[in-house]
């Protein structure tokens, strides 16, 4: 619900409060007073297109800001899409600032948003309906959706089986593109895919294989410095150097010196063993670094073999994935891909089988949707002649067409997510003359009456909740005027209502009347 409209500087406005409420909220007053110009205000709200001459005439900017009371759960997942939090309570504040230079600002609870984001939450929030382009009854594939509408709950259990068919038979046929696509395409898919296995398999990939060529050669670019420290090393600790003895000369002249002395205290004893322990291992250590010392190598031919080999993988990885793991997955899902593409015969075969069930599954359910629609225009063409009726439109006559096209185009029924049914309302304002399309015969006047009588038909079930006429008044009086007040009194006990107009007939049946002066 709108609960409060501020207007700065548009048209003839200097600035303006409106608080508006539940039920029927009556703007109305002398022509000039600037009735029009709050429509126009509330469509700035709603994401509508916007002239700079609206902006009054010496001032550089204009500004509209909306208060809104609203089911969280209704706008919810919209905000949330947007990064906007909403409010705890409930409350929706947008604005927009329009400048002379064409710049526009416009904010959802604080928050910067754009045009787009105003359109798409208006949708949810607002139904305008006046004398010109924003009445929804000239766009004929809205039709379809008024006459879902007010259809029973079992065309949308239909329609939602229908969807789900829908998804499964377009993603079959997306599937039969990829494999039965462009030759040329496909040749040229099979060239890479080969090119790649083929370099793949030429490497002949090992895991573990990159790490234990890094070690080698970490151990072949260092040969000359790892043969130097091992060489010192078991010079030190085995054989001596010219600068003396070696560490195990020292040990075991050690362990001869405790062999000497142990007869006097069995804790030499102990000591002499420790040693001779030390002794034993260091022999052991010794033997060892000369082994590896020995068998340390430098060859350049090796280096330049595994320096080769990793770059072979270096390149590799920058192509296929980064690391072998990765490039050998890679290789298993392209195989398999290159597979499906040679031999998709089968496959082809088994996909045209399912398509053909899921074409026998949309059609049935698509001529199950149009009969329940045919059965739903009847009532509704009913009831709509008795509203028109009451309105005192008692010569016009509404018909709802439905064509149900199941002609074939390539070979395929063209599917769309509302079945194989075009919608359009039909209208002859006077007894005898044909039926013609809404947009081409009914008047501004007329046009509103009908959307309002189609409203009052769905206003149980329209989820929209707040609802604009502005000037339904036109070309009407005296009881015609009296029963449109009627309808609007009926529809604003589910809905906010707010209607422009000049009459007293319609303004009797006000919630909220709102006077505009010059």
């Amino acid at each position: 619900m709108l609960q409060r409209l501020e207007i700065q500087n548009v048209a003839i406005i200097d600035r303006v409060e409106i608080e508006l409420g539940d039920g029927l909220n009556v703007l109305t007053g002398e022509t000039g007073a600037g009735k029009s110009i709050i429509i126009d205000s509330i469509n700035a709200i709603l994401g509508q297109r916007l002239s700079k001459d609206l902006i009054r005439t010496g001032r550089d900017k204009a500004v509209v800001e909306a208060v809104f009371h609203v089911d969280k759960k209704r706008v919810e997942d919209l905000l949330e899409s947007f990064g906007i939090e909403g409010e705890e309570d409930g409350t929706l504040v947008i604005s927009r600032e329009f400048t002379v230079t064409g710049k526009n600002t416009c904010r959802i609870n604080g928050r910067i948003a754009t045009v787009s984001m105003l359109k798409q939450l208006g949708e949810r929030l607002i139904d305008v309906h006046g004398q010109h382009d924003n009445q929804s009854l000239l766009r004929t594939e809205s039709h379809i959706d008024l006459l879902d509408s007010f259809a029973s709950s079992g065309l949308q259990s239909l329609k939602d089986e229908y969807l789900k068919h829908l998804e499964t038979y377009r993603g079959i046929k997306s599937k039969l593109k990829e494999l039965t696509g462009d030759r040329n395409e496909r040749e040229r898919k099979i060239d890479i895919l080969k090119y790649q296995i083929d370099e793949i398999k030429k490497a002949k990939l090992k895991i573990g294989e990159e790490e234990e060529l890094a070690r080698q050669r970490g151990l072949l670019a260092n040969s000359e410095k790892i043969t130097n420290a091992l060489s010192n090393a078991y010079e030190l600790l085995g054989t001596g150097s010219k600068f003396g003895e070696s560490a195990l000369d020292i040990v075991n002249k050690a362990v001869s010196d405790f062999d000497s002395i142990e007869e006097f205290d069995v804790k030499y004893g102990e000591i002499r063993k420790r040693i001779e322990a030390v002794a034993i291992e260091l022999d052991d250590i010794v033997s060892e670094i000369r082994s590896l010392r020995d068998n340390v190598e430098y060859d350049p031919s090796l280096l330049m073999q595994i320096e080769d080999r990793l770059d072979v993988l270096y390149r590799l990885k920058k192509k296929y994935g980064d690391s072998v793991e990765e490039i050998l997955e890679y290789k298993a899902g392209i195989q398999k891909e290159l597979d499906e593409i040679i031999n998709n015969e089968d496959m082809v075969n088994k996909l045209n089988e399912e398509l053909l069930e899921e074409d026998k599954e949309l059609y049935r359910l698509a001529k199950e949707i149009n009969s329940e629609r045919v059965k739903a225009s009847k009532l509704l063409e009913d009831r709509i002649g008795e509203e028109l009726k009451d309105l005192e439109m008692k010569s016009t006559s509404l018909k709802v067409e439905i064509d149900f096209d199941d002609s074939m185009d390539k070979g395929e029924r063209k599917y769309n997510h509302n079945g194989l049914d075009r919608v359009e309302f039909m209208i002859s304002t006077n007894v005898g003359e044909p039926l013609k399309p809404l947009a081409k015969i009914a008047s501004g006047g007329e046009m509103s009456r009908v959307m309002l009588a189609i409203k009052t038909i769905l206003a149980k079930v329209d989820k929209i909740p707040t609802m604009i006429f502005d000037e339904i008044d036109i070309g009407i009086s005296g009881i015609a005027a009296q029963k449109v007040g009627e309808k609007l009194c009926y529809i604003s006990k589910t809905h906010q209502v707010i209607s422009v107009t000049h009459l007293a007939q319609i303004a009797v049946w006000q919630t909220i009347t709102i006077i505009l002066t010059r």
